[in-house]
Formats: structure tokens, sequence, C-alpha cells
């Protein structure tokens, strides 16, 4: 599902960039058009075929994975676990194109692809994703950890396998594909940990990737349902005239979204100010949700998509610069655990991991004077605990159940809103 993430719009048209079409061959294929493609727009074209979009996420996903782990960050396996994870993605990007080149030119969204448009040829495109898909694994093997190669090849083959012969088949295949998303950052803290995934840092940064992708896939579907509909594809939109179970799903993953952060911080693998951003954009999600059961309009279900690009990077850095095990005397009270002998067996030099180190410190410097909580810490003058939930929770245990309790009573009113109040079925289009 994540291969159509930040693709709202059409593709854009090769046409329109000089290329032949495949009647153009002598023998009728779209073999002619190889002669006409530069360089410039034969990598736009390889672009295209392996969603560079997805791989930027995907690369950001498993970066985000990989710095939970904390301090020291060995530069090259972290790159080495991006990079490998991208090429992965391109490459099932690239066969689910080769399978779905058919019904991709019945949509209008997808009709201007590569394939479909004959920009390049399914045996260049076959290589092509075999290509990438070995690069990446090869990649993983060599700069990481078995752990991480078998993750890679295993999402490869769940993505152009599970999830695209799903699709025509059944509504499970939008929670087949969140399945497949959740797995890079899962990748990156592999990769960081020498292969450990028995840990609650994977479960939870898996967690909110599989979750997000509801709300964010949900009202992508149904802002296309019709053309969905046209490829013959069984998505939840296709299969909801009404839009009901849509705005229902949509709103029961954001509730769940909107625990999450709480649920990290009350079990400490988070500080307490990763619940209060998580729970003030979640808010904001939460509202979108509650007025798409108002109303079902397409506009409506574009403010979903929209909040759910900045949603998605707000969440992943508040885990990484709040997790715990960035805590410096975390790091100093663990040096036998797991994670220390990991790190250990790094291969990065002292210097880039320094450097990387540093910046996060200076990030995480940075940002406190930006943040509320320790403006008013820094003022000794204002000794109440209830100023700032963050404050309130440093205080103690009694800090600690006000700051939880005070939290989840918000994230219960705004659930409550937005499942209690009878929807307005209204089908309106922008």
């Amino acid at each position: 599902m994540l291969a159509r993430t930040l693709r709202a719009g059409r593709a854009r048209p090769f046409a329109t960039m000089g290329l032949r079409v495949a009647s153009s061959g002598t023998d009728g294929s779209s073999e002619g058009n190889q002669r006409t493609l530069g360089l410039a727009q034969r990598i736009r074209v390889y672009g295209e075929l392996s969603k560079f979009r997805l791989s930027s996420l995907v690369v950001a996903t498993t970066g985000a994975g990989f710095l939970a782990a904390g301090a020291p960050v060995d530069v090259p396996t972290m790159a080495a676990a991006c990079v490998g994870t991208a090429l992965c993605a391109g490459s099932a990007s690239t066969f689910n194109h080769i399978i779905e080149r058919d019904y991709d030119v019945l949509m209008n969204r997808t009709r201007l692809r590569p394939l479909p448009s004959g920009a390049v040829t399914p045996t260049e495109a076959l290589g092509f994703g075999v290509g990438m898909g070995a690069a990446g694994t090869s990649l993983l093997l060599a700069g990481t950890n078995p752990v991480v190669t078998v993750l890679g090849a295993a999402n490869i083959a769940l993505y152009a396998g599970a999830y695209t012969y799903s699709k025509r088949r059944t509504e499970l295949n939008t929670w087949i594909g969140a399945f497949v998303g959740a797995v890079p950052p899962v990748m990156g803290w592999a990769a960081a940990t020498g292969g450990n995934l028995v840990s609650a840092e994977p479960l939870a940064l898996g967690t909110l990737l599989f979750l997000w992708q509801f709300p964010h896939f949900f009202s992508l579907s149904w802002m296309h349902r019709e053309d969905y509909a046209r490829g013959g594809f069984q998505m939840v939109a296709v299969n909801d005239p009404s839009g009901s179970r849509t705005a229902g799903l949509i709103t029961e993953y954001s509730v769940y979204l909107a625990a999450l952060p709480i649920i990290c911080s009350a079990t400490g693998l988070t500080g307490s100010m990763f619940a209060v951003e998580g729970m003030a954009a979640s808010s904001y999600l939460l509202l979108l949700a509650h007025r798409f059961r108002q109303n079902h309009s397409n506009a409506n279900a574009r403010r979903i998509f929209l909040c759910s690009l900045w949603y998605l990077p707000l969440l992943l850095t508040g885990f990484v610069l709040h997790n715990k095990n960035w805590d410096a005397d975390v790091n100093e009270n663990h040096d036998d655990s797991f994670l220390a002998v990991a790190r250990t067996e790094g291969k990065g030099s002292d210097e880039t991991t320094g450097s990387t180190e540093a910046i996060m410190t200076r990030t995480k410097e940075a940002l406190k004077g930006l943040c509320v909580h320790e403006v008013l810490v820094a003022q000794p003058s204002l000794k109440s605990p209830h100023l700032c939930a963050k404050v309130a929770v440093d205080g103690g245990v009694e800090g600690i159940e006000h700051g939880v309790a005070a939290a989840s009573a918000a994230a219960a009113a705004v659930a409550v809103a937005a499942l209690s109040t009878p929807p307005i079925v209204q089908n309106g289009k922008e």
C-alpha cells in the first residue's frame, strides 16, 4: 500500500518527454522506444518504475529505526541499511508495475506510467527489477547482517506476491500492504542492533507505520474510488458507496494512532513530551476524521491525506528525539546490554560516529529553545507542576499519574466525539 504514498496526482505523461509509444517500433512492439531515450529521460523512467518518492519514504523510516537504537551511530551501516532497503522497495515496485500493467492502462492516474505508456518494455523492466533486488539484498548482506537481508528479500516477495495478487481479489490487500510498509523501520533497528528484534522499540515503530497507513490510504482511495473501480481493484472505498465504512475505519485507526504515543511514554520507551506532541498532532487528525464522518466529500478526504503526509515524519522525529536510548544516563547504565554489544561491533569511523552524535545533540538542544515546557522549567518562580505536562510527569509518581491521566482524558474526549456523532452521508465531490 505504501506504493501509493505521496501519489495523490496522476503520473507524469511520458509522451510530453519526447518518448515514442509502443507502436513506434517497426514490429509493433515497444522496443522502438529505446532508441529515443536520453540519459535524463531514462533516469526519470526508472525513477517512475521504482517509485522514487516511495523509496524516499522507505529511507526515512529505515533511518528512524536505526537512530532509535541510540548512540553511537555507525554511519556506514546505517547508509547500507537505508540504501539497501530502498533498492529492495524499488525492486518490489517494479515487479508490481509489470504485473499490473494491463490494469494500470484502465485508470486515469496510472495509464501514463512507463509500461502502459510504452516508455519501456516488460523485458527491460523485469531486468531492472531483478537488478535492483539483487543489488539491494547484496548490499544489506555485506553492510548489515543476515536478519536484515532476509527481511528485505521477504518484503520484496510479500509486496510483489501476496499484496499485488490480493488487490483484485479481496479488501484485505490494504492490511497486507500495511504490514509490508511496517517492515522498513524494523529493518533499520535490526541493522543497528546486530539483528536483535526482541525489543519494544521496533514493535512501536512498526506499529506506528502499520496504523498510519490506514488514514493515509483510505483517504487517498476514497478520492480515487472511481479509478480503482475501473481497474477492478477491491478497495474498501470501491465497495462502500455511502462512505460510512471508509469514514469509520479512518476514525478507528486514527484513535489507535492517538493512543500509541501515550503508551510509549507511559511504558518508558520515550520521554513524556512524545505523548504531548503526539496528542497534539493526533487531535488534529481526529478532528479531520470527524469532519469526514459528517461529510464524505473528496475535499475532506484530501485534508486527511495531506495531514498524513506531515503526521508520519513528525511522529517519527519525535520518537527518535524523545527515545530513552538517546539518554546519556541510560546508555552509561546499560553498557552490558545487547545494544551496547552490537554497537561495539560497528564498522564506522569514530570521527563519523562522533559527528552524527553531535548533530543529534545540537538538534535536541536547539529544539529545547522552542519548547514551552523547557521555557517553563527554566523559570525558577514557576514551581506548579500543572503549568506544563512534561514538568508534571517529571515530578514523580503523582506527576506521572497526573500527566498520563490528563493525556488519556484528552484522547478519550476527542475519540468519543469522533465516534459518537451520527455521520451525515454525503458523497459530494470537490
